[in-house]
């Protein structure tokens, strides 16, 4: 457990962290932060995130000082590493913390935005995910 060691970074102003997790293909991550466009985004790249999982994420933002908190952020793991589509991992951290959902790039920056400024819910996002556990829109197209 690295929760000891590990604190969460904190987005710029009014954007989503997007956390690295898995470092093997430098190449895909590139790709990720092309395809998920650098506006509204805070990208970290930072071994020390090295194969962290959900519940080290949540035990480290409850643990955080209260204006460190946050209530979500996207995570670059093995899958979206490996997956061709590049789905993001968005966790939440404030209303049911460790819940999931994936979120392919093409819908990043709806999410993100809408997260962001609380706008909406991440529920709302999470409850919209098709089978796969994937949000690919309101209409699912």
């Amino acid at each position: 457990m690295i929760v000891g060691v590990l604190s969460l970074p904190q987005p710029d102003d009014l954007s989503s962290l997007v956390l690295r997790t898995d470092f093997t293909d430098d190449a895909a991550w590139i790709e990720i932060q092309t395809v998920t466009g650098a506006d509204g985004a805070t990208y970290v790249n930072d071994t020390r995130y090295l194969g962290v999982t959900i519940q080290d994420l949540v035990e480290a933002d409850a643990a955080a000082a209260e204006d460190a908190k946050l209530t979500y952020l996207f995570i670059a793991d093995a899958t979206t590493m490996t997956d061709p589509e590049r789905p993001l991992l968005a966790v939440d951290l404030y209303d049911e913390p460790g819940r999931t959902f994936r979120v392919p790039p093409r819908w990043y920056a709806d999410v993100s935005a809408n997260l962001s400024i609380a706008n909406m819910d991440f529920n709302e996002f999470a409850d919209a995910a098709d089978e796969s556990g994937a949000y690919r829109g309101f209409d699912g197209v």
